[in-house]
């Protein structure tokens, strides 16, 4: 078990306060495992075993159980002499069990820890029976660093710019990185993951008919990530290959990908309007694997992988993300953190000095004194370019100083 510290200690900074810690993600990002790294932390600043209570709610034990049945259950295992760590793994498949933990929150001496991997995390009922009572932390796949991590466990390490490749095609889902798999082996898991997201917790909890036509919508979207495109986009697709679906049951989809955590909306934001744009969105995916596993491997999409990497990496280090749209185009990513923010650019490769005066032109017409990234993946002087600095892509994921 490999120790993810930025998690485990984000969220214990907040052991001990009055908020239930809500821990949402893809299905296997990794929740369950840290949760229990946060109980092995616990038993170190010398909480007793006793006073540690554990319940993985996705098993057969627990199918029928009502918020009342939980609520009684919960109670019955409480310390009457001292505070009590109840860790709840997948509650969301409890009925109003918002209720049942926000009572026992408020009755009792607890510190509680709920995971969840689809959009009954998300809905509005956290909000109205656990409002300013729960903090949450989305979990992601595995960083960059956490894949060599886990994987320098198993074999030799290749220089970074080549593991970045392995990265890429396999992805950071960490069941495919407890041993050395081949191809195939990997995307059995991950087609696993993806299978039971799609039909567990959007078909069955949707009640979805036309699995067809959602899985169409999946694969176009799949099939165009970091490109920008609409509803009307994938709606007349679908309907090209003789098939009919409208607009409001494509937004449905999109949604109900986004709460099961398969899919990251990212937005357009004018940079001189100042303003957030409503259409021509992107998506970007969990985990670059969901997209191979379904569609095959292709060294033709690695350009819109690289950015889908650079994003996850963004969002893991708290950023919020969009695109920048320019006078003259686009700029990939501007990151904004409190007072941080970063404009980055991101190619694969530049050849020619048309494509170089291209790059650097886009972060150039943006007149602020804000860190600008140009990344890419081919080989390279470096060093700075009028303010610009140039970084492979391999670098940024693994820099400290952003």
């Amino acid at each position: 078990m490999i120790f993810r510290e930025n998690y485990v200690n984000k969220i214990m900074a907040f052991t001990d306060t009055p908020f239930v810690k809500v821990i949402t993600g893809i299905r296997r990002s990794g929740k369950s495992t840290i949760m229990q790294m946060i109980m092995e932390e616990l038993k170190k600043k010398g909480i007793s075993e006793k006073q540690i209570v554990s319940m993985r709610f996705d098993s057969m034990e627990y199918e029928d159980m009502t918020a009342k049945q939980l609520y009684e259950t919960l109670k019955s295992r409480l310390s009457h002499t001292e505070k009590t760590y109840l860790f709840l793994d997948e509650v969301q498949e409890i009925a109003s069990w918002e209720k049942a933990v926000n009572s026992i929150n408020t009755d009792y001496n607890v510190d509680i820890y709920v995971t969840g991997s689809n959009s009954r995390m998300m809905s509005s009922e956290i909000a109205t029976y656990l409002t300013g009572r729960y903090i949450s932390f989305r979990i992601y796949t595995l960083s960059f660093a956490e894949y060599l991590t886990f994987k320098k466990q198993y074999c030799t390490l290749e220089d970074t710019k080549k593991e970045l490749v392995h990265y890429i095609k396999y992805g950071g889902f960490p069941a495919t990185h407890l041993q050395k798999y081949t191809s195939e082996e990997a995307y059995t898991i991950v087609r696993d993951i993806y299978n039971s997201t799609i039909f567990s917790d959007i078909v069955k909890r949707s009640q979805i008919r036309k699995v067809n036509q959602l899985e169409r919508v999946v694969k176009f979207v799949f099939d165009n990530v970091g490109k920008t495109f609409s509803a009307k986009s994938i709606s007349d697709y679908i309907k090209s290959e003789h098939r009919t679906i409208d607009n409001e049951t494509v937004y449905s989809y999109l949604e109900k990908l986004e709460s099961a955590y398969i899919l990251h909306r990212c937005s357009r934001y004018d940079l001189q309007g100042k303003e957030l744009l409503k259409t021509q969105e992107k998506f970007y995916l969990a985990d670059s694997s969901l997209k191979y596993s379904v569609l095959g491997y292709s060294d033709q999409s690695i350009a819109a992988m690289l950015e889908n990497v650079v994003y996850l990496e963004l969002l893991r280090r708290g950023y919020e993300v969009c695109i920048g749209k320019t006078q003259n185009g686009e700029i990939d990513f501007i990151a904004t953190k409190r007072n941080n923010k970063l404009y980055i650019q991101i190619t694969r490769e530049i050849n020619t000095e048309k494509t170089e005066k291209r790059e650097y032109d886009r972060l150039l017409e943006i007149n602020d004194n804000y860190p600008k990234y140009l990344l890419r993946t081919d080989d390279f002087a470096g060093g700075n370019y009028q303010g610009i600095k140039t970084m492979h892509v391999a670098d940024f994921l693994l820099s400290d100083e952003y």
